[in-house]
């Protein structure tokens, strides 16, 4: 059995969310392969939830290999209908990689503005954006300032 069960509410609204989905995976007459296995547990790490589609003609076959698939790689068979099947798993969180002194990385953002009349072209500027930055709304550069506590809150903690 896999690791994690849906409740049949929770299968009922990841069904939902499947249906618009693409499947991102695609098994031919080989069959189950550790390349298989490997773009499945791709599409579960960026994604979560993932369309398969299975290219054979037997039920029995499928359904296995939803189960196989389910149980190897961790996730929840959501659903099997036809020749898709469908996997979820919660999708791991990021681990964030902070250089030296504890400031995230640097990055490049574009930052469009609009003419304020409508008859000129947008305005494209590639500014490099520091970890003690932010971009506002606005399209402005503000250095991130740190939270101002009250003398009451500091003497609790």
């Amino acid at each position: 059995m896999s690791a994690i069960h849906l409740t049949p509410a929770q299968r009922k609204e990841k069904r939902g969310e499947a249906h618009h989905l693409d499947p991102v995976v695609l098994i031919g007459t080989d069959g189950l392969t550790d390349a298989i296995y490997r773009e499945v547990d791709a599409g579960l790490k960026a994604h979560g939830l993932i369309k398969v589609r299975m290219f054979s003609d037997s039920r029995p076959d499928r359904e296995a290999a939803l189960t196989a698939m389910a149980d190897k790689l961790d996730a929840a068979p959501v659903q099997h209908i036809g020749k898709l099947l469908v996997l979820w798993r919660p999708i791991p969180e990021k681990e964030r990689t902070l250089k030296e002194g504890g400031m995230a990385a640097p990055r490049v953002v574009k930052i469009l503005k609009f003419s304020k009349s409508g008859n000129h072209r947008a305005q494209i500027k590639k500014v490099t954006v520091f970890g003690n930055q932010r971009v506002t709304a606005g399209g402005e550069i503000k250095r991130v300032k740190t939270r101002v506590t009250s003398v009451k809150k500091k003497a609790q903690d």
